[in-house]
This record gives C-alpha cells, sequence and structure tokens, in this order.
C-alpha cells in the first residue's frame, strides 16, 4: 500500500500558491502601493494625534468613558487610571498609541467587512454554505501564516500588521452576526411581514436590534483577536508594545519582556470591558 502510495506524483499546490501570488502581486502592485502609503499616511496621523494629547488628559478621558460606559461604577474607572499610569510610567506610553491605532484601524476594517458578510450568511443557505468553510480555514491557519501574503501585498511596516490582523480577526463577527440574525424569534419576523415591512425594513428595524447583543459579542472577539496580533504583526515591521515584546524576546530581556506583556494585558483588559460594557442590556 505504501509503495503504491509512494508512486503517486505530489501536487504542486506550493508551485500553484506561489503562481498565484506573483500574479496577484505583478497585476495589482499600483493598488496595494496605494494602499500602503495611503494607510501609512492615515495612521501615523491617528498615532500623532494620540500622542500629542496629553497623557494626563488621556488617562482621565478614558477613565471618564468607562465610568459612564459601567453605569457610573468606579471599579473600571480606577483601573483604567492605575494601568494607564503604570504604562506612561514604564515609558510606553508612545508604543502604547501605536498599538491603539493599530488595533482600531483592524478592528473597525474587520467589522465592516464581517457584519454584511454575516448578514449574507443569514439570509442565504447557499452563502453559509460556501462561507463557513472559508471561516474556518481562517479560524484554524495559525497567524504566522497571514504575515506572509501581508508582506509579499504590503512590504514591511504597519500596513500589512493591520492587514494580517484584519484577516485573524475577522470570523467571530462574522459568525455572531449570521448566528443572532437566525436566533431571532420567527414570530416577530412574521408580524413584520404582515405589517408590510420591506425586507430592509425587517432587517434594519426588528433583526439587527434583536440581535445586537450577540453581533456586539462578535465584535467583542475581534476586537480582542486583533489586539493578540500586535505581538505577531511586529515581527513584520508593525510598531507598538508587540515590537518591545519581540525586542526582550530576541535579547533575552525577561523584565522588559515581563513589562511590556503586562501593558498588553492592561490594555486588553480595559478594551474588553469596555465593549462588554456596550453590550449589557439597559
Amino acid at each position: 500500500m505504501s509503495k503504491m502510495l509512494d508512486s503517486i506524483p505530489s501536487f504542486p499546490v506550493a508551485d500553484a500558491v506561489e503562481g498565484l501570488m506573483d500574479a496577484i502581486t505583478g497585476n495589482f502592485s499600483s493598488l496595494f502601493g496605494f494602499v500602503q502609503s495611503g494607510g501609512k499616511t492615515a495612521m501615523e496621523f491617528i498615532t500623532d494625534t494620540l500622542i500629542a494629547i496629553p497623557p494626563v488628559v488621556f488617562i482621565l478621558l478614558i477613565a471618564l468613558i468607562a465610568f459612564i460606559a459601567t453605569k457610573k461604577k468606579f471599579g473600571l474607572a480606577v483601573f483604567s487610571i492605575i494601568g494607564l499610569l503604570f504604562i506612561y510610567n514604564q515609558g510606553l506610553w508612545e508604543e502604547l498609541m501605536n498599538t491603539i491605532t493599530l488595533v482600531i484601524f483592524a478592528s473597525i476594517i474587520a467589522i465592516i467587512i464581517g457584519i454584511p458578510f454575516g448578514i449574507l450568511m443569514s439570509k442565504s443557505s447557499i452563502a453559509e454554505l460556501i462561507i463557513k468553510p472559508v471561516l474556518d480555514f481562517m479560524q484554524t491557519m495559525p497567524g504566522f501564516v497571514y504575515l506572509i501574503p501581508a508582506v509579499a501585498f504590503f512590504g514591511i511596516g504597519v500596513v500589512p500588521g493591520v492587514f494580517a490582523s484584519v484577516i485573524f480577526a475577522l470570523p467571530p463577527t462574522v459568525r455572531f452576526t449570521n448566528l443572532g440574525i437566525r436566533q431571532v424569534p420567527k414570530e416577530l419576523v412574521e408580524a413584520a411581514d404582515s405589517y408590510g415591512s420591506t425586507g430592509w425594513q425587517k432587517l434594519i428595524k426588528v433583526e439587527l436590534p434583536l440581535a445586537k447583543s450577540t453581533i456586539m459579542a462578535g465584535v467583542n472577539q475581534t476586537v480582542l483577536l486583533s489586539l493578540s496580533m500586535v505581538v505577531i504583526a511586529s515581527m513584520i515591521g508593525a510598531p507598538g508594545l508587540g515590537r518591545e515584546v519581540l525586542s526582550a524576546l530576541q535579547r533575552a530581556q525577561v523584565g522588559n519582556g515581563f513589562v511590556a506583556g503586562l501593558s498588553l494585558v492592561i490594555f486588553a483588559i480595559i478594551v474588553d470591558r469596555l465593549t462588554q460594557s456596550l453590550n449589557k442590556k439597559k
């Protein structure tokens, strides 16, 4: 049996993928260059704007947002003040601003792409049958693999880091949007139909509001997954706290790596609690 298997020639999958990548990069190089330059300029502008805000003002603003978002509870606000002051004290403030910019861009792009695809899946069983294996592929593929096409398309820097983060963080928003809309009670959908609602009105006024809790859970996971890609994206030149972790790893600096990692944990907790607070029912 093994001899028979050995006699079968190997399929040229690697060569086919290489050819496809060469064709894409060759035919769309000008588009990728435009996205690279435009995205870099936009992200540098956002980062410079965040850095220009005095750290004390920024920290108090985040604490105020946390206080309001958590229905005037002090826990998250106090944690935000202490955690952000710690990051500033450790000299990682500029790296934090770069990380915030990367997470904001990656999360917004993933959400903008993910919600329409989730709606499409909920409305079409054929679309769900096609998209679901793609999502499985995206979620099971190691995050490091996404760095290869990111570098091939956009070179080195923050833009390929955002590209890899979007691919890695996209599936939860798509899946949870599809799940939330499919879980809307059929009785309410039929009631909307009986009142003569169009498909668009039914989606906007009935299905999306009722699925909001599930969709926001997917958004929360997307934001956290984009944050988890920060360290991996630093391997292709993305700035931020991930670069500090990578530098500490390369130089075997345990202390610096721990501080940078702890800063990422603090930021992740603040982001997670804020997005969860938006999902709480009034």
